[in-house]
């Protein structure tokens, strides 16, 4: 296999992939065992390291610790204590106490969160940091931190007391509709393997009562040196440094002798289809999910790279098929997709999976079934597969172009399953060659084959999901069977393809004028006024060579609108969403896009309308087609496409009511913003008064007048390039006659809500099928006008110092959260250049629910504690780290810049000067943080929320009802294969829900 010759390596980086030179495929040539692009090797201890410069983002490290240890490993009295050695790493090391690693991690800057720092599998379990590395220091104490982790996790009894609320706290979350359908789709699919029996969240008894001693024994156990890679990416001078600091750190680590190896788990095939029929009242709607097991393919050789893109293609080509399908009239499905997936070590699974109506699973199944024995029979056709190709070659392209500015954590993550599952790391230049010399010589033949790999006796597992249950396990067979027999006799007739047209702009406008042209140094933006009244800013940058990001916006939206029309107006984004809003169906754009890597979306809001697209910079004419085809082409509602659109409506509406935590949003939007028509539930008896007509003429009237619209655009752009695009396409959207939707912002109006003067508490009780409780503790805010932009940053830093000192009392002391979250609401305002900003800041975590009230008042202790005494300046200075660090990264990333640019024409301050706009911005940020001591957060807690906290705030707690069969309802209806089983079940459903329904009062 013939690779670039030194001297044209230069030439391709220069000129990009379609210079880049075709290899000499061999089928059967080996890839390198050795990683590409990484310092390799294992310490004499057995611990195996990864070490990369990467200079994105500047002065970053994406940190690993993999350790080749989970769930599968526990005997019966640990399932469960895998992910409890976990928690207790950030909890106790040698080194470290009381939390004390999550302290240094907020102190530098490295947030923590939930599932943010630590991942645990049935096979592995992933400690991951992504730390600041411009003092040297920095890098050397976080990798001593895994190096702790490896062997030094402390398990004593107290931290492990400590402890278990945290974990508990994270199964109960688990146990929501999601969760139990997860879990028992997880039984069935690893039916006869022990992985069926070690969900990593393991059991609630050993949770509450494992002892410290079983923990310490399965962490000694199984925590070897020699099962383990520390891996470090990063913006480094060199690597040789960095193995040095991980020899520094590691190799005075041992593992106890004789370290058991780790078993390979068998999975038994069954030739004979499973099937169940999950019940599950509190599901978010109908689905269907159809399984084919197999063992994991090894990826070696070239011959096997070259399968999986086979593979790949014909997975993109059946989704293709899927989404088609879907668009159909009378579909028999809302969405249905396509993937292949490893679920363990030893096994992969092709899963497609649908979403569809209620008492529609049976016809999704024949429906997802017949296309599958469709392929078998007839194959894709070469225009399919032509579509595919020029999907993955974009792909491959794009990845290509911006080879230079990967992610640090994108590289740790292939150290990562390069570990794991051996997967072969050869480099992006190599693959991008490969892909080219192969992609062109796959056949639609060779691709249909994989069709073969779906057949029901390929250890198939077939499950649907449905709120109520309607069918039954005869009922699955029988679709089944019926398949089977239409396909041996051959009655599955080929695939009808739509006709697809060339140009996405038929007749290409005559291009506008500049009119004006503002450049402003400070954001490195230039600002043009079109001749038809658009304003067009861009700012180009070098952050990635494939991304150019763009939005547009124009004041006036649905708060415009009288109430009456409220409803059918504010479904017309959806409507136009699914009939297509370029001119085009979705089904047929998706075809004309293929190979292209563009999206653009629309929105409409309370104040403003706005479209926004994502696309490479080759892509941006296709983009600014689009946009244009929006400005340009009206959306004619079609009775069956609102037939299809109204009928996912009303299901995602049922799917909301039958949702407990629906109800406790509901209830939290009520107490705080009023019964406001803006904040108010969408009922089914509202979708039946919506107007689809005036729906889509709202809409399109929309989007006709460029004169009302700002587009920010930020990217690898060249102007000499990018311009006369944005001049034809953009320029080039005829300006209507008189104008259309022309709002002053300063005369918006804005919604009507008013938060409660007192204090209210008040307990939500719904029906579950397993407890589950949440907590939403909210507080008024009212920004003066006078001193809004520091006011403004103020809530961000108090929103983080909050959370912060929630996650310290509630988890860290009191081990009685997972995690807790800090949300502002400020949208509610009219954007004024003279009113005070009206909003909240809400407090949220879940949590046992009879100790719900107790965590309350911890909460409120804590606030008022804030603001008697005010922070420490440890607090100060780690919500100040962690807002410098994010910034930094922000500033390396495009869709940061288009943010700021965007919000800073958006701005209250905002008089013509975008550039004016952002540096006032800017300069109340540096003011605050210049400013922010513990003496001035103590005040500005004071000025902003209620002082004394008590004496207003509203507490929404979501609780179950009080009779508790509903336990006994889940633990039979989670998984079952028998229909009269399932029959009898539905039939306790009924009476067990009219027995919720009585008492269901605040």
């Amino acid at each position: 296999m013939d690779l670039l010759p030194a001297e044209n390596s230069r030439i391709a980086m220069k000129h990009g992939f379609r210079s880049l030179k075709l290899v000499n495929v061999n089928m059967d040539q080996e890839f390198e065992r050795q990683p590409f692009g990484v310092d390799y090797g294992r310490l004499d201890n057995g611990l195996v390291y990864y070490v990369r410069r990467n200079p994105k983002p500047r002065m970053r490290a994406a940190l690993a610790l993999v350790v080749k240890v989970g769930s599968v490993l526990e005997e019966e009295d640990e399932r469960g204590v895998a992910h409890i050695v976990e928690h207790l790493a950030f909890s106790a090391t040698k080194k470290y106490t009381n939390h004390d690693i999550v302290r240094f991690l907020e102190s530098i800057g490295a947030e923590f969160g939930a599932c943010q720092n630590a991942v645990t599998s049935a096979d592995e379990t992933i400690y991951e940091l992504f730390v600041p590395v411009d003092k040297p220091e920095l890098l050397s104490r976080a990798i001593s931190v895994l190096a702790e982790f490896s062997s030094e996790i402390r398990v004593s009894k107290e931290d492990l007391e400590k402890e278990r609320g945290a974990v508990m706290e994270e199964y109960r979350g688990n146990r929501n509709a999601s969760g139990r359908m997860q879990d028992a789709h997880w039984i069935l699919m690893m039916e006869g393997s022990k992985y069926a029996e070690r969900l990593p969240i393991g059991l609630e008894k050993v949770i509450r009562t494992v002892s410290h001693e079983t923990v310490k024994q399965f962490y000694q156990k199984w925590y070897h040196l020699h099962n383990m890679a520390v891996i470090a990416v990063g913006d480094f001078p060199d690597t040789k440094s960095v193995v040095d600091l991980i020899r520094t750190h590691f190799e005075g680590k041992s593992s106890a002798p004789g370290p058991p190896s780790v078993p390979v788990f068998p999975f038994p095939s069954h030739e004979e289809p499973r099937f169940s029929c999950f019940a599950e009242s509190e599901a978010a709607g109908s689905a269907v999910m159809i399984s084919y097991k197999m063992p994991v393919d090894e990826l070696k050789t070239v011959k096997q790279y070259r399968d999986m893109l086979a593979e790949s293609m014909f997975l993109h080509a059946l989704n293709q098929r899927f989404f088609k399908m879907s668009r159909r009239k009378d579909p028999p499905y809302f969405s249905c997709s396509a993937a292949a997936d490893v679920l363990v070590r030893p096994l992969k699974a092709y899963i497609m999976s649908s979403s569809c109506k209620e008492k529609g699973t049976l016809e999704a199944l024949e429906s997802m079934l017949i296309e599958v024995a469709r392929v078998r029979l007839h194959g894709f056709s070469e225009r399919e597969i032509s579509v595919v190709r020029a999907l993955l070659m974009s792909e491959i392209e794009s990845a290509y172009l911006e080879r230079d500015q990967m992610q640090s954590t994108s590289l740790r993550d292939e150290y990562v399953q390069h570990f794991i599952r051996d997967e072969p790391v050869i480099g992006i230049e190599y693959e991008a060659q490969l892909q080219k010399s192969i992609l062109p010589y796959i056949s639609a033949s060779e691709v249909s084959k994989y069709a073969e790999k779906l057949q029901p006796s390929c250890s198939c597992v077939i499950k649907t999901v449905e709120p109520r249950a309607s069918a039954t396990i005869d009922d699955l067979k029988k679709v089944v069977l019926k398949i089977n027999n239409l396909e041996k006799e051959r009655s599955i007739s080929p695939w009808d393809d739509e006709q697809i047209p060339e140009e996405i702009v038929n007749i290409k406008p005559n291009p506008g004028d500049i009119v004006e042209q503002f450049e402003y140094p400070n954001i490195g933006a230039t600002e043009i006024i079109l001749s038809n009244g658009m304003r067009v800013c861009y700012k180009c940058t070098d952050f990635f060579d494939d991304q150019v990001l763009f939005t547009g916006f124009s004041y006036g939206g649905l708060s415009e609108l009288p109430e009456s029309e409220y409803i059918s107006c504010s479904m017309g984004s959806t409507i136009a969403g699914e009939i297509g809003v370029f001119g085009y169906r979705p089904s047929v754009l998706m075809d004309m896009l293929a190979g292209k890597r563009v999206d653009v979306g629309t929105k409409l809001g309370a104040y403003m309308r706005t479209f926004t697209g994502d696309c490479s910079p080759t892509d941006l004419e296709t983009a600014l087609q689009l946009v244009y085809q929006l400005f340009t082409t009206n959306v004619i509602p079609g009775e069956e496409d609102v037939k299809i659109v109204m009928q996912m409506a009303e299901e995602a509406v049922r799917a909301q009511e039958r949702d407990p935590y629906t109800a406790f949003a509901n209830r939290v939007k009520e107490l705080n913003y009023g019964n406001s028509y803006f904040f108010r539930p969408v009922r089914l008896s509202d979708l039946r008064k919506v107007d689809p007509l005036r729906a889509c003429e709202y809409f399109n009237s929309c989007f006709q007048d460029p004169s009302s619209f700002t587009v920010v655009i930020v990217g690898n752009i060249d102007p000499r390039i990018a311009l006369p695009l944005i001049l034809q396409y953009l320029g080039g959207i005829p300006k209507p006659s008189k104008p259309i939707f022309h709002f002053n912002r300063d005369d918006l109006k804005g919604l009507p809500f008013k938060f409660p003067t007192t204090v209210i508490r008040e307990v939500v009780r719904s029906p579950m099928v397993e407890a589950q409780c949440s907590v939403q503790l909210c507080f008024p805010v009212e920004l003066k006008n006078g001193t809004m932009v520091e006011e403004i940053h103020s809530v961000g830093f108090l929103s983080k110092l909050l959370e912060t000192k929630i996650m310290q009392v509630l988890r860290f002391k009191h081990g009685q959260i997972y995690s807790a979250g800090v949300s502002v609401f400020l949208g509610g305002n009219k954007p004024s250049r003279t009113s005070d900003l009206r909003g909240d800041i809400s407090i949220n975590f879940s949590c046992d629910p009879e100790i719900s009230s107790k965590l309350v008042d911890l909460a409120l202790e804590e606030i008022l504690r804030l603001q008697e005494e005010g922070p420490s300046d440890q607090d100060v200075s780690t919500v100040l780290e962690i807002e410098q660090r994010a910034h930094e990264n922000g500033l390396q990333e495009n869709y940061y810049w288009l943010e700021r640019i965007f919000r800073s024409y958006q701005s209250r301050i905002y008089s013509g000067n975008v550039g004016t706009s952002f540096q006032i911005q800017d300069e109340g940020r540096t003011r605050l943080r210049e400013s922010l001591t513990p003496l001035t957060a103590q005040m500005a807690l004071q000025r902003i929320l209620p002082y004394p906290c008590k004496n207003q705030y509203t507490v929404v707690i979501l609780m179950p009802c009080r009779f508790r069969l509903s336990r006994l309802f889940s633990r039979r209806t989670s998984y079952s294969r028998d229909a009269k089983v399932l029959a009898g079940i539905a039939a306790l459903t009924i009476f067990v829900f009219c027995l919720w329904r009585y008492p269901r009062k605040p």
